[in-house]
Parts: C-alpha cells; structure tokens; sequence
C-alpha cells in the first residue's frame, strides 16, 4: 500500500467505531481511554495504564481481543515472576527425551500485564524487550509473537506498598499512557447491576477479524503527514527539553509516537491526514510519561500533563496543509 484514500480511511474509521462501541457494551462511561487503547493498538503500539486495582483494566484488555476475535493473555506480575515466566522456555519431554518450546503468556495478540512494577527489574526488562522486538530469542531461535501484537501494561501509584517505580528508558516503550479512573455514579451503579447480572467480555460478539486489524494497521501507517506537521512535533518534543521544571525532556522517540499516533487518530476520523488537532489530543498521552520532573517540581506536585498543556499553548501551529 503505497498511498490511501477518502474511502480507506472511511473503511477504517467505520470498523474503528464499531470496535469501540462493542467495547463500551462493557466498560461504559469511558469512551476516550477506549480509544486511547485503541489508538495504540492500530498503531502498533503499546499502552500504559496508571491505575488502582479495580478499574477494568483486564476487562478492557479482554474486550479489545473479543471485539477483534484475537487471542489474549494475561502476566501478573509479583517479586518472584522470572523471565521465562512471561516468555516462555524449553521443557523437557520425557516421552520422547527431548527439549521443547513452551510458549509463554507473551504469546498472544492482546496481553495484559498486570502490576508492572511490582516485578524484579530482570522480569519487566524480558517483557518490553519483547515489546520493541516483537519476538522471543530462545536457544538460538528467533520465535515471532502473533500480529497484531499490543502489550496493555498496568501500573500502581509507586506510593503504595510493594511497588517500583519504571525506569525512564521502560517507560519510553509505550506509545501511550493513559488512565481508566473510576466512573462517575451512573455508570458504576451500571456496572455493578451488569457484572452481578453475570455480563462478562466473553459475551461479546466479534466485530472485526485479526485481518481487518492488520489491514487497519497498514492504512493508519500510510496517512499523509505534512512537512509542517512534522516540524511542528519535533519542535513541540525539542521545547520539552528547556522546560525548567524537568530533568529530562522528551526524545526523539517521544516525537515518532505522537507521529504515529496522530496518523491513527486521522484515520478515525475519516480522513487520510493529519492535522494539528490531531497532535494536541494525542500530545499529553505521547509524551507526558516521557518527562523526568525535578526534585523541586515533584515536591511541587506537578503534572507532567500539565507541562504538556503549557507547551502546546507556547509552541506556534503551523497553517493546515492536505496532501493533493
């Protein structure tokens, strides 16, 4: 696919809606985060939710795979998990006296990993080299996890006990963060009536196939980014590096995500190109948890989002242009 058109872009946005409406028959009252997540899976990304426990994180992992009649899989991460645990290894077979490949819960096209950091350094280090490598190196052998491939990675507040907070370089892998939060009244008195009801994600019917997604994938690569457009990310990623109240800005890294996330979100849209507004509603999600803060602004409280906000207002737009 070398270019798209109106009518890719329309195909994508049709299957992208029906997808988050499926969803949402599950987890109701939270259509942005759904679309966040959905966002990072077209794109190819992965997604970091910063959430207590008990807010439909594994629900939302398992719906998306439901809706797409995708496989899924899911790590709970403790001090004790071991590498292998979340990859897979070797194991030997009495009958036959030979080793043999025991995929792990990697293996699968949507996986939940629950509680990151609650994980040893050595077991979240096996999990987002897969994540960036898309495949498990072992004995030798070079095995590819399934495509489409997402990791929705779940964070605790480090406050709390038994958790460790991700390092810079872990946190840049994700294309995205976002966080689920509680419902508001209505929707969680919903909530409680449906899942004692017995509603569960399994209950959904698919609404697009694995192939749909890939194709959705490629379409969403190929949406027109202005020069302009490009100039303006990297200007907007280059200014967080001045920010006084940050220790580290965003990379070079933290500007190909909101690329390729932006183009995605064109695509849901109906168009096959990316506008400004496009970036601004992306921009916190891409690149506020690739901020380092001070000392002085984390005893502060500041919110990286915050700083993200401020410098979308600072940083001038560029004029629209569409690809002819």
């Amino acid at each position: 696919m070398s270019s798209i058109t109106d009518q890719h872009t329309e195909w994508f946005s049709e299957r992208f809606n029906a997808v988050l409406v499926n969803v949402e028959r599950v987890i109701r009252g939270k259509s942005d985060q759904i679309a966040t997540a959905l966002v990072a899976l077209f794109a190819e990304g992965h997604l970091l939710l910063d959430d207590v426990p008990g807010t439909g994180k594994t629900t939302l992992a398992k719906s998306i795979a439901r809706s797409m009649q995708a496989s899924s899989g899911r790590i709970q991460f403790t001090p004790d998990l071991l590498p292998s645990d979340v990859t897979g290894g070797m194991v030997y077979d009495q009958s036959n006296g030979t080793f043999e490949f025991r995929p792990g819960p990697i293996f699968a096209n949507v996986v939940l990993a629950d509680e990151i950091n609650r994980a040893s350094p050595k077991t979240q280090a096996a999990l987002l080299e897969v994540m960036e490598e898309r495949h498990v190196t072992i004995d030798g052998e070079s095995r590819p996890v399934p495509r489409p491939f997402i990791v929705i990675a779940t964070q605790n507040p480090v406050e709390q006990e038994g958790t460790y907070r991700l390092p810079e370089a872990q946190l840049d892998r994700f294309l995205l963060r976002t966080s689920i939060g509680y419902p508001d009244l209505a929707a969680e008195v919903d909530a409680v009536k449906r899942v004692t009801a017995g509603a569960a994600p399994s209950d959904l019917e698919p609404v697009v196939s694995v192939d749909d997604v890939r194709e959705m994938i490629a379409i969403a690569g190929h949406v027109h980014v202005d020069d302009s457009i490009y100039d303006y990310v990297v200007r907007l990623v280059a200014a967080s590096r001045t920010v006084e109240s940050l220790r580290l800005g965003a990379s070079t890294r933290g500007a190909l995500a909101l690329v390729k996330a932006s183009r995605t979100l064109a695509a849901t849209q109906g168009r096959p190109y990316v506008t400004v507004d496009d970036v601004k509603v992306l921009a916190p999600a891409a690149l506020a948890h690739r901020l380092l803060l001070s000392p002085d602004a984390e005893l502060r409280g500041v919110d990286p989002a915050d700083l993200v906000d401020d410098l979308l207002d600072r940083i001038d737009i560029p004029t629209p242009v569409r690809s002819s």
